[in-house]
């Protein structure tokens, strides 16, 4: 009775101390790393990490402590690459609660090459990240020579995996809110130019325009026709900054939003959408900015007045090829990107865990190609 009341006492500390370090956490990456070193240091097990799994069912090893060279040679490549059945049951739905792999592909892999790497590491408990219905990855844990995890330690292990989940979906979310407030006042801002300099500037080109008509002096004929180019130009400008602040159109869809600002820069923009395009905001936005940089570059360089868009959207991922036959310009692949314009549409894409390719030839053209996780 008395051991059991120590442990129970024990197991409420250790969730204690837990929680209190998650409830800190702002950020995914660092929250998970601290987190782990925390667990490691509380509960006695010597290794952990944790997989990170999307909605495509790839992995990324979001933290890990204390590996056995095994597992941590070339940046955690033996963690990174392959299968092994942790995966494989998160994915198909099998692995829901917190279980003893006693059969670790990858350890097992890394023994038969040498037994001294995994530094008497065998096996090892996994438990499933969740937080209600949803579920975001893996937390493992195991210690040398120790076979299996007692019902006691997994019940644990599931109680702090449960506390990391929620952790998650707070972070998420909170993210996720801070988006919607940044687009929010994206849009105020985008309003109030709207309302006020860009009614300057086209009062300034008018009354440019009417100094033309009153004066008989040729210097100040040109002074005006000079402050009506400057204005209709600044003007131009500005009606471009308010449609990368909120596109006018991006409420009735990604694709009108992309015709409608291609025509506000004198494109003819062909447009072909394959699948249902209901996308999570921070993908649309995504494409939305790729999307008004290749237009602007085609715009200036391609010395064509067609663009071509497409959007494909599968179930996990949405691509999105933008393209021209215009001039093109001589580009290798191994030499860094030609601007910064293209520079920070590849950004963009792989912020998002994406992939960004560009492709062009003198003579025939340039092509995008974005394809995005979501």
């Amino acid at each position: 009775m008395q051991r059991e009341k120590y442990e129970k006492n024990s197991h409420l500390r250790v969730l204690k101390e837990i929680a209190e370090l998650l409830n800190e956490g702002t950020e995914i990456s660092p929250l998970l790393s601290d987190v782990l070193k925390k667990l490691l240091e509380v509960t006695g097990v010597t290794t952990g990490w944790i997989f990170l799994i999307g909605p495509d069912g790839r992995h990324t090893v979001a933290s890990a402590e204390h590996l056995p060279l095994a597992l941590s040679k070339n940046n955690c490549e033996p963690l990174r690459r392959g299968g092994c059945w942790c995966i494989e049951g998160f994915r198909n739905g099998s692995l829901t609660k917190a279980s003893n792999i006693i059969e670790c592909r990858r350890l097992e892999k890394a023994s038969i090459l040498n037994k001294e790497e995994t530094e008497g590491i065998a096996f090892h408990a996994t438990i499933p990240l969740t937080s209600g219905d949803e579920v975001f990855g893996l937390l493992n844990v195991a210690a040398p020579e120790k076979k299996e995890f007692s019902r006691d330690e997994l019940a644990l292990l599931e109680s702090i995996a449960l506390q990391i989940g929620s952790a998650i979906k707070r972070v998420r979310l909170t993210k996720k809110a801070q988006e919607v407030a940044l687009i929010e006042e994206r849009n105020r801002l985008a309003r109030d130019l709207h309302d006020s300099v860009n009614q300057l500037l086209f009062s300034l080109t008018l009354t440019a325009r009417g100094g033309v008509e009153m004066t008989e002096d040729v210097e100040t004929k040109h002074t005006f026709q000079h402050m009506q180019e400057l204005a209709q130009e600044a003007l131009t400008e500005m009606r471009a900054l308010i449609w990368q602040l909120r596109p006018s159109g991006l409420e009735k869809g990604l694709i009108q939003a992309i015709k409608g600002y291609g025509e506000m820069l004198g494109l003819h923009v062909h447009t072909k959408l394959s699948g249902l395009l209901a996308l999570p905001s921070l993908v649309e936005e995504a494409l939305w900015r790729i999307s008004q940089e290749a237009l602007n570059n085609s715009k200036r360089h391609s010395d064509q007045e067609e663009v071509f868009v497409s959007i494909k959207v599968s179930k996990c991922e949405v691509q999105l090829t933008i393209s021209d036959f215009g001039c093109g310009f001589i580009y290798e692949k191994e030499k860094v990107l030609p601007s910064f314009g293209i520079e920070g549409m590849r950004e963009r894409a792989e912020a998002l865990n994406g992939r960004f390719v560009l492709k062009s030839e003198l003579g025939v053209g340039t092509s995008i190609d974005v394809v995005l996780p979501y």
